[in-house]
């Protein structure tokens, strides 16, 4: 039984350092455009693996995690900038992970009594509420206009295009550094998030999201195991707001507002809930449609291209009605998401190499022991 599981664990090892290898070496093929997709979509699905952590797994439903995203972006930016503690970068970005983790602390005691669509509602408020004071608190937020981003340092090192750095013969700008910003982050989010659902808190989630009665029975405290899950999920939307706000290099309110909430309801729904490989697929799905329809919206029937006024749809809403199409399809057809889709094909692949032998034909067998006649010893 060993032996399978070994060497069951050497391939998911041989790929994923395949898959990392693959991902560094991109910076240098690609230009700017596709880095940026790469980096959108990254932050998108840090911030989908902790609402599926909250929706999937503890089966909570939120519509305010644009507002945890947004205290994120937007602590990180007054913590580092001017006006604001001016603090160093790094020391912000931690903090402000650590501010959207309160955040969602404050908000938590109504995450551990309220479930379902009231919940929903609840967390709708944040929006509304978090949208309104990026709006008024000027000093903090920039008002209208927003805030340019302090560019993150580490050790001396500048994730910005401010000193020339030159690798391998590629010139590497802001977008080419903060890819392995991205990676390192990404791959912090899909190991911690694996490791909780693998272990006990990750069990008690699920048997929570399937039954308060039975988990109450196994001893699974419901109100403080929903109130940790809001935390958490908070804490993934913080640092998922740090990266966006890192890559945009400019933060506006009107970007944090219940059509990115819903965003990431799409990504986990399309994903697969409660799956950390789905709530990535579905961020990247998400994200990077609507930027590829924009650039290639001149090639597309039917989608304008940005900033006519013809008539016709433009990429951003062309690439909302195809996720939504997405979503109908996945929900009639594929409930449990992408992930749980290429999951059935791989097992239907499996079943079909280890299937028997049509009836009917027979395999070539030995001898009965009896007959076998013993190997003579070699003179």
């Amino acid at each position: 039984m060993s032996e399978p599981l070994s060497r069951a664990g050497a391939v998911r090892v041989g790929w994923t350092s395949a898959a990392v290898v693959v991902l560094c070496a991109l910076p240098f093929y690609l230009d700017a455009f596709w880095l940026r997709i790469g980096l959108f979509s990254m932050a998108a699905a840090i911030g989908a693996v902790g609402l599926g952590l909250l929706s999937g797994t503890a089966g909570q439903l939120s519509l305010g995690h644009a507002f945890f995203l947004a205290v994120g972006a937007y602590g990180y930016v007054w913590l580092a900038g001017e006006p604001g503690p001016g603090l160093p970068t790094a020391l912000a970005a931690v903090l402000a992970v650590l501010l959207a983790g309160a955040a969602g602390g404050l908000f938590s005691p109504v995450a551990g009594r309220v479930r379902g669509i009231y919940l929903g509602v609840a967390t709708l408020a944040l929006v509304f509420l978090g949208h309104h004071v990026l709006l008024t608190a000027d000093s903090v937020t920039g008002g209208f206009n927003g805030r340019s981003v302090p560019p993150l340092e580490l050790g001396g090192f500048s994730f910005s295009a401010d000193s020339e750095l030159t690798v391998l013969g590629v010139p590497f700008g802001a977008e080419e550094r903060l890819w392995y910003l991205g990676i390192a982050l990404f791959g912090v989010t899909w190991f911690t998030a694996r490791g909780l659902l693998r272990g006990r808190p990750g069990r008690a989630l699920v048997a929570l999201r399937d039954s308060e009665t039975a988990a109450a029975v196994m001893g699974v405290n419901v109100s403080r195991h929903r109130s940790a899950a809001f935390v958490v999920s908070s804490m993934y939307a913080g640092l998922a707001g740090v990266m966006l706000a890192l890559s945009f290099r400019r933060v506006v309110p009107d970007y944090f507002g219940l059509v990115l909430s819903v965003d990431y309801l799409a990504m986990i729904v399309i994903g697969g809930l409660g799956s950390v490989a789905g709530a990535t697929a579905g961020a990247v799905f998400v994200t990077a449609l609507p930027l590829l329809m924009t650039r290639y919206a001149d090639q597309l029937p039917l989608v304008a291209a940005p900033g006519t006024t013809d008539g016709t749809v433009g990429p951003t809403e062309a690439a909302r009605y195809l996720y939504g199409a997405a979503i109908v399809l996945i929900l009639l057809f594929a409930p449990d998401g992408l992930h749980g889709l290429v999951r059935r094909l791989r097992a239907r692949l499996r079943g079909r190499r280890a299937a028997p032998p049509p009836v009917g034909t027979t395999s070539p067998s030995l001898p009965p022991t009896s007959a076998v006649r013993a190997k003579e010893p070699t003179p």
